[in-house]
């Protein structure tokens, strides 16, 4: 039900003189829509009756106005995505805390993984550069990152060895 009500609206907004003579309403409400639209009077009437129909304009003793409230109620009822783990653990793309879970733990380490590039070698230094990035405590994500085997180290230098790509 809510698709097509999105769909409604959309398809109504989606047609020059209907979008035309909304927006001429919600910019200028004194004005009648065929002036401030530059339609043809029976242009932006007919556009004016669809958006009735739609829900996008009401008439009242002072004229046509757009109604906004068509756009919160879709918003209202448009199901919610559920936050991902990872916006549970990221604030502003930097840990607010590692995962105590092994299981979300890995999700959060395959991101940070990222940063580096398969088959370039890093210098200990240069990973600690990018983790700091992430979280405070570097050294403890540098070592997880290597003990799950996202990161391989050999002789202080580092390269991605596991996760997403």
């Amino acid at each position: 039900m809510i698709e097509r009500d999105i769909s409604r609206v959309l398809g109504l907004l989606g047609q020059d003189d209907t979008l035309r003579v909304f927006a001429g309403l919600v910019l200028r409400p004194e004005d009648p829509p065929g002036k401030v639209t530059g339609l043809a009077p029976e242009v932006a009437e007919r556009a004016l009756t669809r958006l009735a129909r739609g829900g996008l304009a009401v008439q009242d003793e002072d004229g046509w106005r757009a109604d906004p409230e068509v756009f919160r109620n879709l918003l209202r009822a448009t199901p919610k995505e559920p936050a991902s783990l990872l916006d549970t653990f990221l604030v502003d793309g930097r840990l607010t805390s590692l995962p105590t879970k092994r299981a979300k733990r890995l999700i959060v380490l395959d991101y940070v993984a990222r940063v580096f590039e398969p088959g370039i070698r890093y210098s200990e230094k240069e990973v600690d550069v990018a983790l700091r990035a992430f979280h405070d405590d570097y050294a403890a994500l540098r070592r997880y990152l290597v003990d799950e085997a996202f990161l391989s180290r050999e002789n202080n230098v580092y390269w991605r060895s596991g996760g997403t790509v």
